[in-house]
């Protein structure tokens, strides 16, 4: 029997050597000096023609018949999973609170109160989506919130139009996402230490900028934009949805998805593959940022004004979101529409222990709980898909 020798590159995928024949080297073949530091004998033969390496056929597509199908089925049933809770959450909402918790207005309530952390969520699914984590998503909101809210920004706002503020809490939120970024990938700070640190100093700004005082909104154009209905669902619904759906198409039909899902699988296959991981990456945290931004026009127009302490522990509500919805915290795989589901299943629970006087302690305890199983039961899907 023929035995075989096996490598590893420095991307960690597993190369086999070629194999050694028996009686010396093949007619035609000549011993492969190629690889320095390594000596070839003369018996060593040359991989015939037809034989390809566990590299190259890593790097080859993979069948979408063979690959795919687990996956989707995969992602459709957690789907389906979490429609099934969201059902069940809403039948004890109504077992508990009757016809309050089922009013229109109560319904209305539950959407708005998930729009912001929703749009926070979509950017944070493109994240950890890359193999990365922010931390810092709850602190830029609050920060963007306290710069548009500023007197010289409402000031220009009275005398131009109300869209100076909504493009300044845009700006200061990609500002942020950007400089994370840059730190993560040209600084190679891991993002993990990088959001963190984004997350106190952005805290600090904010409070610096506002004296830790609240910023009422002084541009009535602004408001009334804002917190008028469209077909009875409040404008901040509207555009949690069409954020919802831009991220849907972004990561499920674009280049810019299918590079997001291949950097979180395996940077360095994608770098191989001619991916530019780096400025890549700083694009998703800059995207991050971005929906930061637009969370903090969405808080303005709800509370009409600008806090060193809106967003707090709002990063902490939008992973645990993704998490319930299926994006896998190693990257690599992420579910816009799993992200949704959860954003909408926290709201009503909350929601539910509300209504049942529940103590905020035990709210968070639930959460908690929740955030548990749900990695459990992400931990036994990803086994069981690696057996497929």
């Amino acid at each position: 029997m023929s035995t075989e020798d096996t490598s590893h590159d420095a991307s960690g995928v597993k190369a086999s050597a070629p194999a050694r024949g028996r009686g010396g080297p093949r007619a035609g073949s000549h011993p492969d000096t190629s690889v320095p530091g390594r000596a070839m004998s003369g018996t060593e033969a040359v991989v015939p023609t037809g034989e390809t390496s566990t590299v190259e056929r890593d790097l080859r597509p993979v069948d979408s018949e063979q690959k795919a199908a687990p996956t989707f089925q995969l992602s459709l049933g957690h789907s389906l999973g979490l429609v099934l809770a969201l059902v069940a959450l809403i039948a004890l909402g109504a077992a508990t609170g009757g016809d309050r918790f089922l009013s229109l207005s109560n319904m209305t309530t539950i959407l708005s109160q998930a729009a912001v952390i929703g749009v926070i969520s979509i950017g944070v699914t493109f994240v950890i989506t890359a193999g990365g984590i922010d931390l810092s998503v709850g602190s830029v909101m609050g920060l963007a919130t306290v710069w548009a809210t500023t007197l010289g920004t409402q000031a220009m706002a009275n005398d131009l139009h109300w869209i100076v503020l909504v493009l300044t809490a845009l700006a200061v939120g990609a500002g942020a996402g950007l400089v994370n970024g840059i730190i993560i990938a040209y600084g190679k700070v891991v993002p993990f230490i990088a959001t963190l640190a984004m997350l106190v100093a952005a805290r600090g700004f904010a409070e610096i900028i506002s004296g830790r005082q609240t910023q009422i909104v002084n541009v009535p154009e602004f408001t009334n934009a804002f917190r008028r209905s469209i077909l009875g669902v409040p404008v901040i619904v509207w555009i949690f949805i069409l954020v919802a759906v831009a991220g849907w198409f972004l990561l499920n039909r674009t280049t810019f998805g299918r590079r997001t899902i291949a950097v979180g699988g395996n940077a360095e296959a994608a770098r191989l593959a001619g991916i530019k991981v780096k400025r890549h990456t700083m694009l998703v945290f800059t995207l991050a940022g971005l929906c930061a931004g637009i969370g903090a026009v969405m808080m303005l127009s709800r509370t009409t004004a600008g806090s060193s302490t809106h967003g707090s522990l709002m990063e902490l509500d939008a992973i645990a979101a993704v998490v319930i919805g299926g994006t896998l915290l190693v990257g690599g795989r992420g579910t816009i529409v799993g992200t949704v589901l959860g954003v909408i299943i926290f709201a009503v629970l909350t929601n539910v222990l509300i209504q049942n006087n529940l103590d905020q302690s035990v709210q968070a305890l639930v959460t908690g709980g929740i955030i548990v199983g749900a990695v459990l039961l992400q931990q036994r899907f990803s086994r069981e898909a690696k057996r497929r």
